[in-house]
């Protein structure tokens, strides 16, 4: 079945005169002049600011004068909390906190349209504070330039109506969830990997948290951070976008939220798809409640051991890119490169062994156990883990290289591209 749609209006159209436009303006200031006092008044600037949101029906002046009293706390100011100060500074929301204490990076900028060229080498907050400035002088942002960890999560959460998850590993994840159950605060999350993300909105009244989706956290090292595994760069202006979205339906009110729902996002295949969420009545957080004060998140998302068993336990050995170049050359080690194939095109090791990390159970028989081998990748994690899965299945001579390619182009080959 084929739908026509009429076509309303657009930016430079006709469909709205000048004369209507101004009609509805000249409304909206005879409204906000009359409106209930609680909620903050709009000046005459803002209401030509905002006039686009005054004349849809949904947000009206009320709602415009509800973003202007909202306070809203960012987790992030990277590639999912790019579009969200962005968004969210634009369509008016009153005070917009920020949690970061990261600098701006060139790899940044692939993906984090918050910052620019020129702001490599800052804090992320600052850059942040900038930008929203130009967007919107409106705007008044609350910065917090520390970790956010369990001794100053409800300190900081308690000031704010909603709080909008935007960070990328999980003990921040668990430590947002907990937090916003413990003090009754919707929990707008987003995720992104590779090509795909998700999003929802958790803790709210009736709906489920984050633990009734995921009760206990993956094996560290299971899924890759952005630094590791990859993410398209417009993915987290997708996501962070929709996480936007729900941010202003909480605010105003208006539509139907996420709680409830798991939207899946798939960029590769231009598919969105959104999969029912249920409260689990045995969720520590919001079900039993026996969750009364938060933990220490970074133990309860941490492996200690490796294998299931809780009486093996493995150190890493590592060892420096210099003195692996001086065993190589010597020819007294082997390296075993577990990046992916498509990595060794951007920079290389010598002569390695190349075994991608998901595959190196199946080789396992294949390395020599009268050797001493070093487990490279591109930073040290991949490789670390690796070292485990090696010490794991009883071999003894294993090291890992520490810093990975990156420390090895520092200490060794400059000639070759970071990435």
């Amino acid at each position: 079945m084929t739908t026509t749609m009429t076509k309303r209006g657009s930016a430079a159209g006709p469909y709205v005169s000048a004369a209507t436009n101004n009609a509805a303006l000249a409304i909206a200031d005879t409204a906000v002049k009359n409106a209930a006092p609680e909620l903050p008044t709009l000046s005459h600037e803002e209401i030509l600011r905002y006039s686009r949101h005054l004349i849809l029906p949904d947000v009206g002046v009320e709602g415009q004068r509800k973003l202007k009293a909202a306070r809203v706390l960012l987790i992030g100011a990277g590639g999912l909390g790019s579009p969200l100060a962005l968004y969210l500074s634009a369509a008016g929301v009153g005070t917009i906190g920020i949690v970061d204490f990261d600098v701006v990076d060139v790899t940044n900028l692939q993906r984090q349209v918050l910052h620019g060229t020129s702001d490599v080498g800052t804090s992320k907050i600052a850059s942040a504070r900038k930008r929203i400035a130009e967007v919107n002088p409106f705007v008044v942002v609350k910065t917090f330039e520390e970790p956010l960890t369990s001794a100053n999560a409800l300190e900081i959460f308690k000031d704010f109506d909603i709080i909008v998850d935007g960070t990328d590993n999980f003990p921040t994840r668990y430590l947002v969830n907990d937090a916003c159950v413990l003090l009754g605060r919707p929990n707008v999350y987003g995720s992104i990997y590779r090509f795909e993300g998700q999003a929802s909105v958790f803790a709210m009244k009736d709906g489920p948290c984050y633990r009734c989706l995921y009760p206990a956290p993956p094996p560290p090292g299971m899924v890759p951070s952005c630094a590791e595994g990859g993410v398209l760069g417009v993915l987290p202006g997708l996501v962070g976008t929709i996480q936007a979205t729900e941010t202003i339906k909480l605010i105003l009110g208006a539509g139907e939220s996420l709680s409830g729902r798991l939207l899946l996002i798939d960029t590769l295949g231009a598919n969105f798809r959104s999969v029912k969420l249920r409260k689990d009545p045995a969720c520590p957080a919001c079900g039993t409640r026996e969750i009364t004060q938060l933990i220490d998140y970074e133990q309860f998302c941490g492996s200690p051991h490796v294998g299931g068993d809780p009486k093996v336990s493995f150190q890493v050995p590592e060892i420096t890119p210099l003195e692996a170049k001086a065993k190589f050359d010597k020819g007294e080690i082997d390296i075993v490169d577990v990046r992916e194939p498509h990595e060794l095109q951007i920079a290389k090791y010598p002569k390695v062994t190349a075994i991608p990390l998901g595959q190196l159970s199946d080789h396992i028989a294949e390395l020599p156990r009268d050797r001493d081998l070093v487990l490279a990748c591109r930073t040290g994690m991949r490789s670390a883990k690796a070292v485990q899965q090696l010490q794991a299945a009883g071999f003894t001579r294993v090291w890992n290289l520490a810093g990975g390619i990156h420390r090895w182009i520092d200490e060794v080959d400059s000639s070759q591209p970071k990435y």
